[in-house]
């Protein structure tokens, strides 16, 4: 399996605090079957994103854990205006491995009006987005319309697996399940920041799909696509999204 989302390195943002904790974080994902991490540092307003120092992280835990798994570069790039920019002057910067994919994530507090030109402005530098979780973002969970409009404009979707299994609550569970059911899922990873509450682990999500899907899917959300994202190369499974009616959640007080 390829894992292409990822916070492993240590002292960078939210993920592993320290050194150690990234080597259990390899040791664990590499037990779970894992070949490939791409670490995604944050790149938002509260982490700065540097490419040298990630790399020398990413060079000084690649030689403490051996060839297994192989780490390559990536970024969780937050949609702010001064992203943005950079990326339009530097498409590789913040992409996976270099390549022509990138991690895009919303904020939870409002989805803004103009992506479907963010979204065209950045497939014309040769990036193609894959939105990451939104099963787990409280508006998008509710409008997988909107998701599959974006899909048929060019992006792509990635899914916590920790999601399918329940891990980030009901909402975030259903949402998961419901794009998967309607072919919206696209890649499945870990967004782990640790070993224990986000650990990085994917295979127990993988047999869940499998059990529900079928081995293809299974096989092109673990594996065949986040390879070829990690190689640069066109998506070997990818269907037209379904038509889906979002669910309406109500609360009830005393």
């Amino acid at each position: 399996m390829v894992d292409i989302h990822c916070h492993i390195l240590p002292a960078l943002d939210d993920g592993a605090v320290e050194e150690s904790v990234a080597r259990e974080m390899a040791a664990m994902a590499a037990a779970d079957g894992v070949t490939h991490i791409v670490a995604t540092p944050h790149s938002n307003y509260r982490y700065e994103f540097d490419l040298e120092v990630n790399r020398r992280k990413r060079d000084e835990l690649q030689s403490a854990v051996g060839d297994k798994p192989k780490l390559l570069l990536g970024c969780d790039f937050h949609l702010s205006y001064e992203n943005l920019e950079d990326a339009r002057r530097r498409p590789q910067r913040y992409s996976i491995n270099g390549g022509p994919y990138l991690l895009v994530e919303f904020a939870d507090i409002s989805i803004p009006p103009n992506m479907d030109q963010v979204f065209f402005d950045l497939q014309s530098h040769k990036l193609t987005p894959i939105i990451t979780h939104p099963e787990r973002n409280p508006i998008l969970s509710e409008k997988p319309e909107q998701i599959k409009k974006w899909i048929e404009g060019g992006c792509l979707v990635q899914v916590t697996a920790g999601s399918f299994l329940g891990r980030f609550g009901k909402r975030a569970e259903h949402s998961a399940w419901q794009l998967l059911r309607h072919d919206m899922v696209h890649f499945i990873a870990s967004d782990a920041h640790n070993t224990t509450s986000r650990p990085p682990l994917l295979s127990e999500a993988r047999r869940a799909i499998v059990a529900e899907r079928g081995e293809p899917v299974g096989l092109a959300l673990a594996d065949v696509n986040p390879l070829a994202a990690i190689n640069g190369k066109p998506l070997a499974w990818r269907p037209e999204p379904r038509e889906v009616r979002p669910r309406k959640w109500y609360s009830f007080h005393r």
